[in-house]
């Protein structure tokens, strides 16, 4: 019996002792701070507000939640109750109350204390169970020196590496404002290693001064801190501004390859002035067009693939289209490019024409597929999916155009007819295949290069006059019916135009290249690498 009631004493003091370490928990809350929610002093309820988003727990976010939903109910004795479909639990624990209290009011907040609970429950989102929600919240923290107590509360729980040097530099700039003069120091040289253009906006309002010149901060050493954070920031910046700009030169000089390639084997193989070159690119955009909208009526399920048809379907219906012009039209006029610049004009202007009579004169939109959506970001620095996608797309279709220049038969006859087409003719090449085969795959090859224009912007009829001048432009920079020279000028005028434009302008950007182009074709004619033949050396 003794040892009975040993054992008894032994458990009654075990579930004392967890008790009392399971009430604070239980009730983190505090009391006085939810009764002050239902205050007529709108100062107050503020406060109560600030106070009960302190304690940075799933309770605290538990009770905003309903107060913004208008589901917090009070007692004329100050108990607050979370009144919802069909049941009532204690605003204060959680717990489901069986018995609902009489003379229960409702609590109501106005638009400014919303306002207010908007933003604290943006900071309590960094407790979630979930790491990408906690990440988004660690970033949209607004640095204030009332959020340290619940920042150093997440730091406390947070285990991803990520997300504790999001909350670390949130917390630093929270300390910016505060009182002590070592943690502002302290918080400057945390901030000193950001690379957010934010951070240097914060550092800056500590350089501010008032209308009479004098320092808004007091301390000489925090404002030497901050200049000197702030040059270090300047400093980092500069590299990703200039990798940013690098990035879109080269996205835009890929565009432009895939753009000019397909021109630069007709007009380096068969002399002819197309004009007609931009609007095979509108029809491999539209091809891209018509594959979406058949998918989305017969294979939503697969809406996401669709770019993968599109790209053999843009480039089968642009060829199509150049095999039908060239056996039609430009075969007669070989040997007049005056003739042909005028007929191809024509031609372009009946396609731009056609297509408005099929598809509408207004723009349309082809989505990018869930692959190619958001990007890459690494500090300040935006790596977007489809730019990356169709640079990688260009230099693939780079690669197969090589191979199949350098290691096919259809190849070797297209550059004896380009260096010497009467030679070429003697020696049995049909030349009349060649020049209707590499036209079409002149009109193919801009044909991808609209399905990829079509991932960075709406279609529509005029889609090709907006390139059709700056393929020119790179074909001759680069050298007629040079492969090579292509990719260089391409590349060139890409990376020239990104750094330019934000010094001098876009429209101003384009006179200059151009005239640096006439420059550089006086002096050197035949571009930047010239073709070589028995009929040129001759």
């Amino acid at each position: 019996m003794n040892r009975c009631n040993r054992l008894a004493t032994v458990v009654a003091v075990c579930l004392g002792l967890l008790l009392t370490l399971a009430g604070p928990a239980a009730a983190a809350l505090d009391a006085a701070a939810l009764a002050k929610l239902a205050s007529e002093d709108a100062n107050e309820r503020m406060e109560a507000i600030d106070a009960i988003a302190a304690g940075g727990d799933e309770a605290a976010m538990r009770v905003l939640t309903a107060l913004q939903d208008g589901l917090l109910r009070v007692t004329p004795k100050g108990q607050v109750f979370i009144k919802q479909r069909g049941s009532l639990l204690d605003a204060l624990t959680g717990a489901a109350v069986e018995t609902e209290p009489e003379d229960l009011a409702k609590i109501s907040i106005n638009n400014r204390m919303r306002s207010q609970v908007e933003g604290v429950m943006a900071g309590l989102r960094i407790f979630s169970t979930d790491p990408k929600q906690r990440l988004e919240a660690a970033r949209a923290i607004e640095p204030e020196e009332k959020m340290l107590a619940t920042l150093d509360k997440a730091l406390a729980r947070e285990s991803v590496a990520e997300i504790r040097d999001v909350l670390e530099v949130a917390r630093a700039a929270s300390q910016l404002r505060s009182g002590d003069t070592g943690a502002r120091l302290a918080a400057i040289t945390r901030l000193a290693g950001s690379r957010d253009p934010k951070i240097k906006t914060l550092l800056l309002a500590l350089l501010e001064t008032d209308a009479q010149s004098r320092p808004l901060e007091p301390d000489a050493r925090v404002r030497e801190a901050a200049a000197d954070a702030v040059r270090a920031i300047d400093r980092r910046l500069m590299v990703y501004d200039f990798a940013q700009r690098l990035f879109a030169g080269v996205s835009l000089g890929s565009i432009l390859m895939l753009a000019a390639l397909g021109l630069a084997i007709t007009y380096g193989l068969l002399g002819v002035i197309n004009m007609a070159h931009g609007e095979m690119l509108m029809i491999g955009a539209y091809a891209a067009y018509a594959t979406q909208s058949l998918f989305r009526a017969r294979f939503p399920g697969a809406l996401d693939w669709y770019l993968v048809c599109a790209v053999p379907v843009a480039f089968l219906s642009a060829a199509a289209v150049g095999v039908v012009l060239e056996r039609t039209v430009i075969r007669w006029l070989y040997g007049r490019p005056l003739e042909t610049l005028l007929a191809t004009w024509g031609i372009s202007l009946v396609l731009i024409q056609s297509v408005r009579q099929l598809f509408g004169a207004q723009n349309v939109e082809v989505a990018n597929p869930a692959w190619m959506s958001g990007g890459i970001e690494l500090a300040a620095l935006a790596l977007p999916w489809n730019r990356i996608v169709i640079i990688g797309f260009a230099l693939a279709v780079l690669l197969l155009m090589w191979l199949m220049l350098t290691r096919t038969r259809f190849g070797l006859f297209v550059r004896g007819v380009t260096q010497n087409r009467a030679m070429a003719a003697c020696v049995g090449v049909p030349t009349a295949r060649v020049d209707m085969l590499a036209f079409g795959l002149g009109s193919g090859i801009a044909g991808l290069a609209g399905c990829a224009l079509s991932q960075i912007g709406n279609v529509g009829p005029d889609l090709g006059q907006s390139y059709i001048i700056d393929s020119f432009m790179v074909v001759v920079l680069g050298g007629v019916g040079q492969l090579a020279g292509t990719v260089y000028a391409a590349l060139g005028l890409g990376v020239a135009s990104k750094f330019l434009e934000p010094y001098i302008g876009a429209v101003p950007t384009k006179i200059l290249i151009l005239v640096l182009i006439i420059a550089f074709i006086q002096k050197r004619p035949q571009g930047l690498f010239a073709l070589r033949g028995r009929s040129v050396e001759a």
